[in-house]
């Protein structure tokens, strides 16, 4: 089973689309990455090192935007592995009304299986790499 670790924001692209890696590993006991201490994050925590790394998932869509740990002014990577904040969350803007849909929020550690599900209940899906390949 894979479970949640990173949730890297890799912004819009050229057509508007916002872009979000979701990084799972197999084991999330002794997780870390570049930067990770950063308190607060700031944007400089990279994704865990390669050997983490089990799968990755790439999320785009036009329509939610979300805020992430790694670029927070407040928390750090330790605050999200602690639960003290989510990884992710969906922004919450004027446009939504989250007493008719439930909000978007993505934890350390949340099963592969529970983050589909989550997406799922919002037709969205994650696209898999096929073939994660690093050397070493």
């Amino acid at each position: 089973m894979s479970y949640l670790i990173f949730v890297n924001e890799l912004g819009p692209n050229y057509r508007g689309d916002n872009i979000y890696e979701f990084i799972f590993s197999d084991n999330v006991d002794d997780i870390w990455g570049e930067n990770w201490d950063s308190k607060p994050a700031n944007g400089y925590p990279f994704p865990p090192d390669l050997d983490y790394i089990a799968k990755v998932g790439i999320l785009k869509n036009d329509d939610i935007e979300m805020l992430v740990a790694q670029q927070s002014d407040y928390f750090s990577m330790m605050d999200a592995i602690d639960g003290v904040v989510a990884l992710a969350w969906e922004k919450d803007d004027n446009d939504v009304d989250f007493t008719m849909k439930k909000r978007l929020v993505f934890r350390f550690g949340e099963s592969e299986q529970l983050v589909k599900d989550k997406l799922y209940e919002r037709d969205l899906v994650l696209e898999f790499e096929k073939k994660l390949i690093h050397e070493k």
